[in-house]
Parts: structure tokens; C-alpha cells; sequence
């Protein structure tokens, strides 16, 4: 993915090290639904991943497993407050490739009103990521005056 397909607000993004159960186990869907790359992985003497870190077309994401009481997984408080966006070269293919792999079709692509065509996703370990290819370059001002055109 070249940094050009990348819009300038979201080069410098906050990384995100989401917590689950059966963190190898999502490192393995990881890679055959998103075509992950591991980065590397720390493990304890159990084989519980306590970091790692993988790479999604350029963006890094940490993860380990969830250990209480600071983290929790989604699967165990019954949903996530936290969508995962990630630009990709091609959102139609990648959720297509997501899907087959075992990821839950919130959202298909569609294109939408702030540039980006966008799919929305649910992994099986509770995680929700938003796929998003961009389309086209929108200010802030067009974007909110779509926005209020679309949703009143």
C-alpha cells in the first residue's frame, strides 16, 4: 500500500492493542483473513501471548491475551465499544477474502459519504474492523454537509 492511499489525518494514527481470548489463535485468522503479517510475538511459559504485534498492509496492530482485571475480551463483556479502521488497497476483496475466512459481514462495501468506500466486519473473537479504501478526497466542511444531508 503506498502512503498516497492513506489520507494525511490518519498517517499518524493511535495504535491500537486490542486484548481477546486465544490470541495465537487470532494471529492465525488474522493472516488468513486480512493477509497479516506477525511482526513478532511474545509468550509465557503457558503459550499465552502477552504482545505481539502484526502488520495489516502497513498498519501495525498490537495484541495479546486478554488477563483481568485490566483487560478484558469482547466475547466476555458481550460486545466492543471499539472499531479497528484500517485503510486498504481493496476493500472489496479483502472483506470478500475476511468472510471466507470466517469474519461476520456487518456492513458490505459501499462507498460512502466521506470518501472511503468502507466494509464493516466482526471477527470471531468479538473485535469489529471497518475496511476502508479512499475514493475520493472530501474536506471537512463537504463531509459535514453531507453527513447532515444523509442524516438530517
Amino acid at each position: 500500500m503506498s502512503e498516497t492511499t492513506v489520507p494525511e489525518t490518519y498517517r499518524k494514527a493511535v495504535v491500537a492493542h486490542v486484548m481477546m481470548d486465544g490470541a495465537a489463535d487470532a494471529i492465525s485468522f488474522y493472516r488468513n483473513a486480512f493477509g497479516a503479517e506477525e511482526l513478532f510475538r511474545i509468550a509465557d511459559g503457558a503459550g499465552k501471548i502477552v504482545h505481539a504485534e502484526i502488520s495489516i498492509q502497513g498498519s501495525t496492530i498490537m495484541l495479546g491475551d486478554a488477563e483481568g482485571p485490566v483487560f478484558a475480551s469482547p466475547t466476555s463483556i458481550g460486545g466492543t465499544t471499539v472499531g479497528l479502521h484500517v485503510f486498504v488497497d481493496d476493500v472489496d476483496a479483502l472483506a470478500e477474502r475476511a468472510v471466507a475466512a470466517g469474519a461476520e459481514l456487518l456492513q458490505p462495501p459501499a462507498d460512502q459519504f466521506h470518501g472511503d468506500r468502507t466494509a464493516i466486519l466482526r471477527d470471531p473473537h468479538g473485535h469489529v474492523w471497518v475496511l476502508l479504501t479512499h475514493i475520493e478526497d472530501v474536506s471537512p466542511e463537504e463531509v459535514v454537509r453531507r453527513a447532515q444531508e444523509l442524516f438530517g
